[in-house]
C-alpha cells in the first residue's frame, strides 16, 4: 500500500533539485537536500580553519543552493520562511537518512552510469514501500532501474518537473513496465492535489512529450526564419499572444530557458533518432556559435536580445543571425497580422493568419505545418493520445491551444488539402478520421481517439463557470458580475468586467448577490476564472467624476462600495472569496470583510491605493487593522500601537504579496483562512469551505466598537512619514496621502484607546479619500496610471 508523503529528500541541488526542494518546502512537505561533498577548501575556508571533515564543508553545496533560493527571481519559495523546511546534507554522510522519507527524488548530472550508481545506493537505504523517482528529461527511466530490488522497481518512475517548479503547472509521469498501478495513482492525485499539478502520463521516449513537441517546433521556428530571411524580432512579434502563446514568444523564451539547457534538450533527441527528425533536431550553426561566445541568454546578460544603453535610455536590440552583431528590434506588420488583432477568439486570429497571402502568414503557415505532422506522426509513440499532447504543451509550454486544437481551429479537412498540395506527407490515422466523416479532433467533451470519440475524464474537483453558464445556470447578471449556481445550495458570484474591476454595476450584483444568497442558498463563493480576480475600483471613472467635479457622485459611490462590503461581512450565510492572481485595491477590500478566504497559492494582493495618490475608500483600511487585531495573541495585552503601525505601513508602502503565504504574513489572510495550490480546484475548495461553515452552523459577526490608538498614535505613525520625508525618500504629496491615512486608522482625534463605531471609521475613510480625489497630483498620478500602466512619483 502506498501511504502519505511527509517527507521527501532530493539527490541533487541543482537549480532544478533545489527547486524542486523550494516548492515541496511551499507545500509544507520538509524536505532533506543532498549533494557531493567538496574535495577543496576555498581559501576563505582555510583562513577559518576549516577541514574537509568540518560538517558545513561538507554540507555547503546544498547549504548554498539552499540560501541562492532567497535570491532567485522569480522566486522559488511562496515565503522567505519556508527555506527553514529544507534541511542540507551531503551523499556521503547522509544517505541512510533516505529510510525517514516517504519520497526520493533524483535530479543528478544527465548520465545513465551516474544515476545507476545513484539508485543503488538509494536501494540500500530507502524504506519498503517509499517512493522514488527521477526528474530526467533524456534518459530511460527503464534503463534506470536495472539491477534494483523489485520493491524499488514497484515504486519507481520518472516525475518530470518543468523549470521553474513553483511556476510551470506541467509534471509528467514516466512509469516503467514494473511501476505499480497504484503508484501511478497515488502520484496522479498526490501531484494535482498538493502540488498543484497538471498531470500527464508519457512515455519513455526522448524529452518524453512537451519538450519532445516544443523543442521541435522552436527549432523549425529558426528554420524557418533563416530560409525566409525573418528577423529574431519579427518572427515574435506574431509567435506569442498572436497566436496564442506567451508573450516571450520564441527567442525571447529561449533567452529565458537558456540556451545552454536547449542545446543539450535538442541533442537528447538528436542522439536517438533518423532522418528529417535528426535534421531538424541539430541546431544552426549560429547558435552554437553563440554558446560558445556564452551569449546564453538572460542569466548570461544577453543571447538573442541585449538590453544596452542608447541615446533615449535603455533599449532592446536584437541579434541579426547571419552577422551576430545586435541591431534595432523589429515587427513584422502585414495585413494580416492587422486583420488578427480585429479577429474575436483565438481561433479566428489563428485561421486569419494562417491561410493569409503575405509574410507573415508564409511564415504561420511554415511553423503550423511541421509541427503539426510532428505532432501527429509522434503522439501514439510519446503519449498514450491527444488530449496528453494538448495538455502538456499547453501546461508546459503555455500554450493556449494543444497542436490538435490548434488543427481543429483552423480546420483540419482544409489545412490537410493544403499540406498534401504542398507534397507533404499526413500521417494515415489523420486522414483515416476524416475518410470516416470526422471533421475535427474534439467534439464537445470528447476527443478522437483510435476511431471513435472517447470522454475527457476531468478531476471532479474542477468547475468550469463557463460550462455552468452554458448549462442555463447563471440566476441573474448585469454588465459587470454574474450570479450562478455552482450546485449543492452554493451560489457564485463572478466578475466579468474589463479587467474586472469594480464599478456601480458590480456594487449591485454584490448586494442583490447576498439578498438571494440569504433566502435560497448555503452561501456564496465570489471567484472567476479571469487572468486576475480584480485589478480594483474603476479608476477611469473614480478620474473623470474627479475631473468633472462630481464629488457628490463620488461620494454616493464609495457610499456605495462601503455598504457592499459591508453586506458580504455581515451576511447571515457565510461569503467565501477565492481570489487568484492579481488582487489589488478594490479587489483586496472584496476579499477582508468575507468570512472566509479561500486564496489561490498564486494570489498577489494588496492595497495599492497609495500608488494613484489615493487611500482604500472601500473599507480596505479598517478591514486590514481588524485582521492584524485579530492576530494579537489573546490574553495578553494588546500592543494596539504596533497593529496600528504595521496596517499603516502596509497601505502607505502599497505592500502586495507575492504569494498566498505571503499574504498570511502581511495580514491579508489570517489562520480561517485557506490555501489551494492547484488552480484548477480552487473554485471547489471556496465551494467546500461555504458548505463547511454553513453545516458547522455559521453565524454572522456581531457589530462591535473596535478600540483605537487615536490623537496620540496618529502622531506616531505621522512621525515615522515625516522622517521619511526629511530623509528625501518620499514627495510632499506622498506626505499628505501619509497624514490622511494615518488620521484613518488612529480613527481621527479621540484619546488613545477610545472604542469607535465602525461607521466613524468608514466616514473617516471616505471623508479621506475624496479629499486626495480632489487633489491635482492624486489626479495626474491616476492619470499616468491609465495611460502608462505604472505609478507616477509626484
Amino acid at each position: 500500500m502506498v501511504g502519505q508523503i511527509r517527507k521527501a529528500a532530493v539527490l541533487g541541488s541543482g537549480v532544478m533539485g533545489s527547486g524542486i526542494a523550494a516548492h515541496l518546502a511551499n507545500v509544507g512537505i520538509p524536505t532533506l537536500l543532498l549533494d557531493i561533498v567538496p574535495r577543496e577548501l576555498t581559501e576563505e575556508e582555510t583562513k577559518k580553519g576549516l577541514t574537509l571533515e568540518d560538517k558545513q564543508v561538507r554540507n555547503k553545496i546544498s547549504t548554498t543552493a539552499i540560501q541562492k533560493l532567497l535570491k532567485q527571481k522569480p522566486a522559488p519559495l511562496t515565503v522567505k520562511s519556508n527555506k527553514d523546511l529544507i534541511e542540507a546534507g551531503n551523499f556521503e554522510d547522509d544517505m541512510q537518512r533516505l529510510s525517514e522519507v516517504d519520497w526520493i527524488i533524483e535530479v543528478v548530472v544527465e548520465n545513465l552510469e551516474i544515476k545507476q550508481k545513484v539508485f543503488s545506493q538509494v536501494d540500500q537505504y530507502r524504506k519498503q514501500g517509499s517512493i522514488v523517482s527521477s526528474n530526467t528529461s533524456g534518459i530511460s527511466v527503464e534503463a534506470m532501474v536495472e539491477g534494483r530490488s523489485d520493491d524499488f522497481k514497484h515504486h519507481f518512475l520518472g516525475t518530470h518537473f518543468f523549470n521553474p517548479p513553483r511556476y510551470l503547472k506541467l509534471l509528467e509521469i514516466i512509469p516503467t513496465q514494473h511501476t505499480n498501478a497504484e503508484v501511478i495513482e497515488f502520484m496522479t492525485a498526490f501531484a494535482e492535489d498538493t502540488l498543484g499539478k497538471g498531470v500527464v502520463l508519457a512515455k519513455d521516449t526522448p524529452n518524453f512529450i512537451a519538450n519532445r513537441i516544443g523543442t521541435y517546433g522552436l527549432l523549425v521556428t529558426v528554420e524557418q526564419m533563416l530560409k525566409g530571411g525573418y528577423s529574431v524580432g519579427e518572427v515574435d512579434s506574431v509567435t506569442g499572444p498572436a497566436i496564442g502563446r506567451p508573450k516571450s514568444a520564441t527567442f525571447r523564451t529561449l533567452d529565458v530557458v537558456g540556451l545552454d539547457t536547449f542545446l543539450h534538450v535538442a541533442k537528447n533527441v538528436y542522439d536517438k533518432v533518423e532522418g528529417r527528425e535528426k535534421e531538424v533536431f541539430d541546431p544552426p550553426a549560429f547558435m552554437k556559435e553563440m554558446a560558445e561566445k556564452g551569449w546564453i541568454g538572460s542569466k548570461a546578460g544577453q543571447g538573442f536580445f541585449l538590453k544596452k544603453k542608447g541615446e533615449n535610455g535603455s533599449e532592446i536590440v536584437e541579434l541579426d543571425p547571419n552577422t551576430l552583431e545586435y541591431g534595432p528590434r523589429k515587427k513584422l506588420k502585414t495585413a494580416s497580422t492587422e486583420a488578427a488583432k480585429q479577429a474575436k477568439g483565438l481561433k479566428a486570429k489563428v485561421k486569419t493568419l494562417a491561410y493569409a497571402d503575405d509574410r507573415a502568414g508564409e511564415l504561420i503557415w511554415n511553423l503550423f505545418k511541421p509541427v503539426l505532422i510532428y505532432s501527429a506522426e509522434q503522439c501514439y509513440d510519446i503519449a498514450s493520445d491527444i488530449l496528453s499532447v494538448d495538455q502538456a504543451m499547453k501546461w508546459g509550454f503555455g500554450w493556449e491551444q494543444g497542436p490538435f486544437e490548434l488543427w481543429d481551429a483552423i480546420g483540419v479537412a482544409k489545412s490537410v488539402e493544403k499540406m498534401e498540395s504542398e507534397g507533404e506527407t499526413v500521417p494515415a490515422w489523420v486522414k483515416d478520421m476524416l475518410a470516416a466523416g470526422h471533421e475535427s479532433f474534439y467534439k464537445e467533451k470528447s476527443y478522437y481517439h483510435n476511431g471513435e470519440y472517447k470522454s475527457i475524464v476531468e478531476n471532479e474537483k474542477i468547475i468550469h463557470l463557463k460550462a455552468l453558464k452554458e448549462q442555463d445556470k447563471v440566476i441573474f447578471k448585469n454588465s459587470g458580475a454574474s450570479l450562478i449556481d455552482l450546485g449543492d445550495g452554493v451560489a457564485g458570484l463572478e466578475f466579468h468586467s474589463p479587467s474586472n474591476s469594480i464599478g456601480l454595476d458590480v456594487l449591485q450584483m454584490i448586494s442583490k448577490s447576498i439578498d438571494e444568497v440569504e433566502k435560497n442558498y448555503k452561501g456564496l463563493v465570489i471567484g472567476n476564472q479571469g487572468k486576475n480576480f480584480c485589478v480594483g475600483a474603476n479608476l477611469m471613472m473614480i478620474l473623470m467624476e474627479a475631473q468633472d467635479d462630481n464629488f457628490f457622485e463620488l461620494d454616493m459611490v464609495i457610499r456605495q462600495f462601503q455598504k457592499a462590503m459591508a453586506r458580504i461581512r455581515y451576511s447571515s450565510k457565510p461569503v467565501v472569496a477565492a481570489p487568484h492572481a492579481m488582487t489589488l485595491g478594490g479587489g483586496a477590500e472584496v476579499c477582508l470583510p468575507s468570512a472566509s478566504i479561500q486564496a489561490a497559492s498564486e494570489t498577489y494582493m494588496g492595497l495599492v491605493e497609495v500608488g494613484v495618490g489615493l487611500i482604500p475608500g472601500g473599507g480596505g483600511n479598517k478591514e486590514l487593522y481588524l485582521r492584524n487585531l485579530e492576530r494579537a495573541p489573546q490574553g495578553t495585552t494588546i500592543d494596539l500601537q504596533a497593529i496600528a503601525n504595521k496596517t499603516f505601513e502596509t497601505i502607505a508602502m502599497a505592500k502586495v504579496a507575492t504569494s498566498a503565504h505571503e499574504a498570511k504574513a502581511n495580514g491579508f489572510l489570517s489562520e480561517r483562512d485557506g490555501v489551494t495550490m492547484n488552480g484548477d480546484h480552487h473554485l471547489h475548495a471556496a465551494k467546500q469551505q461555504v458548505i463547511h461553515l454553513h453545516d458547522k452552523g455559521y453565524t454572522a459577526p456581531a457589530r462591535s466598537k473596535i478600540q483605537v490608538v487615536g490623537e496620540t498614535g496618529y502622531a506616531t505613525m505621522l512621525l515615522g512619514a515625516k522622517t521619511m520625508k526629511f530623509g528625501g525618500m518620499i514627495s510632499d504629496h506622498d506626505l499628505k496621502i501619509a497624514e490622511k491615512l494615518a488620521f484613518v486608522i488612529a480613527g481621527g482625534r479621540v484619546p488613545k484607546g477610545t472604542f469607535v463605531d465602525e461607521q466613524y471609521l468608514l466616514d473617516l475613510e471616505r471623508e479621506a479619500f475624496l479629499s486626495l480625489v480632489a487633489e491635482p497630483k492624486s489626479q495626474q498620478r491616476m492619470q499616468h496610471m491609465l495611460t502608462k500602466g505604472k505609478p507616477l512619483r509626484n
